[in-house]
């Protein structure tokens, strides 16, 4: 359930409240009765309890402890997992509303702990049952504190649901969410937050010559689209576009190169790259950010048929460079090659990939990161990886070095699309480097995308990893 965020002037007495304070003020300026304050300090000290709940009866009153951290980002990353906590507590007691009192005078705490609480809530309930549903009762989150304003709290809430829309698109089944459905619900987004959108059709993509995307959808019975949204407001700070290029593939059987065991299990989540631009999107247009945005989707799924391409195939991405397939499963690489040539026609100032693609960057990071590597300068990726510890999704720059290009040379084409036993997300990168003449960076989310286990507000399932990133870039530009 989405959760309505508000600040508030007045902390009521006989309402649900969760105070946020240090060991320091935790008994002494709060409203407890001298009971109340006897029995905190004790869990305090003799438990080393960080959150204690008191049963008013008529309500509930909690006081956090915020535990004391150098680093501002490990801070908040910590009032967010806290807030994890709290919402599964109020859930579990059937409370529907609580006020998040700002005792230490932070707001940067109480939005974080807000934010916690709301993305801790989702759930995805489209096909159980009615009387199985069980939907979380959290609805309302108030925020008492003189450090937050009713901006920062409208910016959050559109983080939130941008991140929330991408959780969406990965966690719907593969039978609903074709490439063309989700095209479609790409088109209902823009309408709600006000980015525009262009649908090539099948007939258009082939006129582009995207041999790429055309080869991975030869197996497929539904059609593939490649989808342009774009966000560009009158005045906006940069001259040159951003350009957002999110792979889209809907669902990955692995093709020919089949997957094994319980390999294909997740892989509706293969297109959790587009939904993140999607949710980026939504949320760049949504605030009405200052900065112009374009984001370059394909999608298509995976699948095998009798017309399906194989290993030994030799295919002509849309800038005439010929690729050796020597794996049906590398083909996210294949398809983002045709976004990225696209993506040389606006000039852009800085081109940011984000894919699923190799499990040599789950092995590398695991859940905890994105894998990121790229041709852009240190000033914008100091930038990049400030916003990712902002908001806790964090970027492992990997070694770009030219001995990797040598891994993916092809004796009969001009590369091929996988490079061997080592290092393989960062070939995946240098292979997606041929296609690009501008500033660029490659976020491998293929890790923290989709989680088989719950991680507190991450939750379990889609994560929206990206998402939230994007925003904070992006708001500090147009800012």
């Amino acid at each position: 359930m989405n959760i309505s965020i508000h600040k508030v002037v007045a902390v009521s007495n006989k309402k649900n409240s969760i105070y946020l304070c240090n060991n320091k003020n935790a008994t002494s300026v709060l409203p407890f009765s001298t009971a109340e304050k006897t029995y905190i300090k004790q869990e305090i000290e003799k438990k080393e309890k960080k959150l204690i709940g008191i049963n008013r009866f008529t309500h509930r009153v909690f006081l956090q402890v915020v535990e004391e951290k150098k680093e501002t980002h490990l801070l908040l990353e910590s009032c967010r997992k806290s807030g994890a906590v709290l919402c599964a507590m109020l859930n579990e007691l059937k409370e529907t509303s609580v006020t998040i009192v700002d005792t230490n005078n932070n707001g940067e705490e109480a939005l974080a702990f807000a934010e916690g609480m709301a993305l801790a809530n989702y759930q995805f309930l489209q096909y159980k049952m009615q009387k199985t549903r069980n939907p979380n009762s959290l609805n309302k989150i108030n925020i008492h504190s003189n450090k937050v304003n009713n901006g920062a709290i409208n910016e959050l809430q559109i983080m939130i649901a941008g991140t929330i829309a991408a959780r969406d698109l990965v966690n719907e089944t593969p039978a609903v969410l074709t490439a063309t459905k989700f095209s479609k619900e790409m088109t209902r987004l823009g309408k709600e937050a006000g980015f525009t959108l262009d649908i090539f059709t099948k007939s258009k993509i082939e006129s582009l010559k995207m041999g790429g995307l055309l080869a991975v959808n030869k197996g497929s019975n539904e059609p593939p689209t490649f989808n342009v949204l774009e966000w560009k407001p009158k005045n906006a700070k940069n001259k040159k576009p951003y350009v957002l290029v999110g792979k889209g593939v809907v669902y990955d059987t692995g093709g020919y190169n089949i997957k094994v065991g319980v390999g294909m299990e997740t892989m509706k989540c293969d297109m959790a790259g587009g939904a993140a631009v999607t949710g980026a999107l939504f949320t760049i247009a949504k605030a009405k950010l200052n900065v112009h945005v374009i984001g370059l989707i394909p999608a298509t799924d995976n699948r095998i048929d009798g017309k399906a391409y194989v290993a030994g195939d030799v295919i002509t991405i849309s800038n005439g460079k010929t690729v050796e397939v020597l794996n049906t499963d590398a083909e996210g690489r294949l398809i983002l090659a045709d976004a990225l040539v696209y993506a040389q026609k606006y000039k852009p100032e800085l081109v940011i990939d984000l894919a699923t693609l190799t499990g040599a960057a789950v092995a590398a990071v695991g859940p905890y990161g994105i894998v990121a590597m790229g041709t852009a300068d240190e000033k914008t990726k100091n930038k990049l990886k400030e916003s990712g510890n902002n908001v806790y999704e964090r970027l492992a720059e990997m070694p770009f070095w030219e001995e990797y290009d040598e891994l993916i040379k092809s004796d009969i084409a001009e590369i091929k699309n996988i490079g061997g036993p080592y290092a393989g997300a960062i070939t995946a990168g240098k292979f997606l480097q041929h296609f690009v003449d501008y500033p660029w960076m490659h976020f491998d989310i293929a890790g923290p995308a989709f989680l088989s286990t719950k991680d507190s507000y991450r939750g379990k399932g889609g994560t929206g990893y990206g998402v939230r990133l994007l925003f904070d870039f992006f708001k500090k530009i147009s800012n």
